[in-house]
């Protein structure tokens, strides 16, 4: 599967897309009642995305921009993101009520997830430390080196394949105000290449003391990521554990239920995985009676096998 569908919403603001070089500007929305999302064309594109910001800045009063998307910039499956980041590190005067960023809000039409380049990304939480909410999509170049940010509660990295070194440099940030971690994990044929004991810093929750919401999806290795999670400290204090979209199987759901108790949670996802019927029943049976929500939902989640007796399964969001 690939994205089909922009982001609808950051923030808790629905999502208003900044009119192009030849739209109307004289009847734009409040600058605080939208997430404004600020395109170039990937290809053959008449403004490039730093001449549509430069734009954008000249139009719109920033000084009351609560969110900031990032749509596509200008052949985005062979340029990274650098002059985006620059423009907007340069900016950040410019933008003193900035609290949800995400970077590279794009579908298939424009590139697919895996062939969005990125770069380091941090600079932007260096040069905006209120940012509350930061997200970015593609993981191909993506750097991620270790930081400290006081005011960011939600991290969201959408991978195709998300490199260990990024994983790691995750892994080792201080983020004291975090609440929600989203990491698509991908897989090897897309770059990522992490194993679970990278993993091991998040799962520990030395450095995120406020976290209540963990995704750790869309992953190849979701039965090893399952049985990391099954004794993870930081377990006990979650809300809300996400392990969706990747292939995880009966033996995986057998390692999580063997695990430490999670009738504390409020909901467990496990949707798109190649559970038996059986171990889906001993899933609800173990949880939803204690009133945790689990969504056990196929979606597309479909295997292939050869002539060998060879079976392949897919996560949902691999190109």
């Amino acid at each position: 599967m690939t994205i089909g569908d922009h982001l609808q919403a950051l923030y808790r603001l629905p999502a208003h897309t900044f009119p192009g070089p030849d739209g109307r500007t004289d009847d734009l929305p409040d600058p605080d009642a939208f997430a404004w999302r600020v395109i170039s064309d990937v290809y053959d594109a008449d403004e490039d995305w730093t001449k549509a910001f430069a734009r954008f800045c000249a139009t719109v009063d920033t000084t009351r921009v609560r969110a900031l998307i990032v749509g596509a910039w200008q052949e985005a499956y062979e340029e990274d993101c650098t002059e985006v980041i620059e423009a907007l590190v340069a900016a950040r005067d410019r933008f003193p009520a900035l609290r949800a960023l995400f970077l590279g809000d794009m579908v298939m039409e424009e590139c697919e997830i895996s062939w969005i380049n990125q770069t380091d990304v941090t600079p932007l939480l260096a040069a905006f430390p209120k940012l509350e909410e930061f997200g970015v999509r593609g993981g191909s170049g993506l750097r991620f080196p270790a930081v400290r940010h006081d005011a960011l509660r939600r991290l969201v990295i959408e991978t195709g394949g998300l490199p260990a070194e990024v994983v790691r440099g995750v892994g080792g940030s201080d983020l004291p105000a975090l609440e929600h971690l989203d990491l698509w994990l991908g897989t090897p044929g897309y770059g990522g290449d992490s194993e679970a004991a990278d993993l091991e810093p998040i799962l520990s929750g030395a450095r995120l003391p406020r976290l209540r919401h963990l995704a750790l999806r869309n992953s190849e290795m979701q039965d090893a990521v399952a049985a990391a999670v099954a004794a993870a400290p930081v377990v006990a204090r979650l809300e809300v554990l996400d392990l969706s979209m990747g292939v995880l199987t009966d033996e995986g759901a057998a390692a999580l239920l063997g695990g430490q108790p999670l009738t504390h949670l409020k909901k467990l996802d496990l949707h798109h995985h190649y559970l038996s019927e059986q171990f889906q029943e001993r899933v609800r049976r173990t949880l939803e009676t204690a009133g945790v929500e689990v969504d056990l939902d196929r979606d597309d989640a479909e295997e292939d096998s050869d002539g060998d007796g060879t079976v392949w399964r897919y996560v949902a969001i691999g190109e």
